[in-house]
């Protein structure tokens, strides 16, 4: 079966409601083969119980994003993503899984956006031309960038979040979007909070984010610290199969955040 990209017109795709009845799921692949489970996965990401909407953002980023993957079923689960990213559900907690930053739903779901739009920017094009497979070849890829004037308008409500984490993720979110010609005026505004907010995380992740940012920016960056031992849970009995270990403890020498693998 073909991997038919194509979606109904914005119009059509205004609501998260739209874009589960009106996109043809069984004519998209995620890496899996056809998409026709993927309404259920993303309805899941609303649910009432914590341990399936866990569930459901696992299968967001196993199933419909698979190790980075833009898919034809990638591109409508973004619109869908987009569409709910404003729900008060999204603000429920999520169980601690490998590999998920500490937050709310909401949090994660823009940690997702910004996965997604940065396998898009002229920096994955270079990669990917280098192996002679350019993402203007790839008709998901090329929807995918469309749409990130959108993705960008979601997110920018919550750059100024009350909740760090949120607030964290959408800035990390906006950085590869800004790869996007349509946005590059707001470039201008990100920098201080990629400086200020990001560049200041209790995140390894977010830090060396930021200063990756400013530097391809050609922003001063001097001032930030970045992950300064990145083998310290290799160099110590404390590890996240360690049964001693539990996100947001100390090691000994007094950090709080995850493994950086």
């Amino acid at each position: 079966m073909s991997d038919d990209h194509r979606l109904p017109a914005d119009s059509a795709l205004s609501s998260a409601q739209g874009v589960l009845t009106r996109t043809n799921w069984a004519a998209l692949q995620h890496a899996y083969g056809p998409a026709s489970d993927a309404p259920a996965m993303l309805i899941a990401l609303l649910d009432t119980d914590q341990g399936v909407r866990t569930k459901a953002l696992g299968d967001l980023h196993g199933v419909l994003h698979h190790q980075n993957t833009i898919y034809g079923a990638t591109v409508p689960t973004a619109r869908y993503v987009a569409a709910i990213l404003s729900d008060p559900r999204t603000m429920l907690p999520v169980d601690k899984i490998r590999g998920a930053f500490p937050g709310r739903m909401r949090a994660e779901l823009l940690a997702w956006i910004g996965s997604v739009a940065n396998e898009v920017t002229d920096a994955a094009d270079a990669i990917h031309r280098q192996y002679g497979f350019p993402l203007a070849d790839h008709p998901p890829a090329v929807a995918m960038q469309e749409m990130r004037p959108l993705l960008f308008s979601v997110a920018v409500p919550y750059l100024h979040d009350v909740d760090r984490h949120v607030s964290e993720a959408a800035i990390a979110a906006c950085i590869p979007l800004l790869d996007d010609v349509r946005l590059l005026q707001h470039h201008a505004v990100l920098v201080p909070m990629v400086r200020q907010v990001l560049g200041t995380s209790e995140l390894w992740q977010h830090r060396e984010r930021a200063i990756d940012a400013l530097d391809a920016w050609d922003e001063d960056s001097s001032e930030l610290e970045g992950q300064r031992n990145p083998f310290l849970f290799c160099d110590t009995d404390l590890s996240p199969d360690n049964s001693s270990w539990r996100p947001g403890t100390s090691n000994t020498e007094g950090w709080t955040e995850d493994p950086p693998f």
